[in-house]
């Protein structure tokens, strides 16, 4: 059951972070955790070549520990999906980000929509696998039919546990896209 459980975590944890990277209209210094900067030849996250701050809401100050990474970490923002060009004084790279269309916003909501409805099916699998794992150890006479049956309530109980934590991450997510 354990191992389960902690499949439907990391399930719930991977939804997390993947919405951590859902730009809702103000600065989220999470947005720049895929980006990688070359440094000396080495791939390195730019939190780790760089101080990452949030002055005002809609701007991410970026400033790099030597000033000859700021053309690299530039060049890492453009190629990625972040869809913002920086801005640089030659010490300091700001992202201003722009307001979010209304058009913008649904777009993203859906995007939301449709990475919970993943999350959920992952969950759902993960129940399946459980439910194949307990007929299995019942045929081979390893449990009862009855402690069988009360393992499949406690994983249909864990799933809906799960799927309610996905649906209210949604709807969270969601809500905080629209607001204005």
């Amino acid at each position: 059951m354990e191992q389960f459980e902690e499949k439907m975590k990391k399930s719930l944890h991977a939804l997390s972070e993947e919405y951590a990277t859902i730009r809702a209209g103000r600065a989220n210094p999470h947005l720049l955790d895929k980006i990688m900067v070359d440094y000396y030849g080495t791939p390195s996250s730019l939190q780790t070549v760089a101080n990452i701050s949030v002055p005002e809401a809609r701007v991410i100050q970026i400033q790099p520990w030597e000033a000859s990474l700021v053309k690299e970490i530039e060049k890492a923002i453009m190629v990625s999906d972040l869809g913002i060009t920086p801005n640089n004084d030659g010490k300091i790279i700001r992202l201003v980000f722009p307001e979010l269309t209304e058009d913008r916003r649904k777009e993203l909501v859906k995007d939301v929509k449709k990475k919970g409805e993943n999350a959920k099916v992952a969950i759902r699998n993960i129940r399946r696998d459980a439910n194949d794992s307990i007929k299995k150890q019942n045929k081979a006479n390893e449990i009862s039919e009855d402690e069988a049956k009360q393992a499949e309530d406690k994983i249909q109980k864990m799933t809906d546990k799960y799927v309610a934590e996905i649906e209210k991450m949604i709807e969270n997510k969601s809500s905080e896209i629209m607001t204005i």
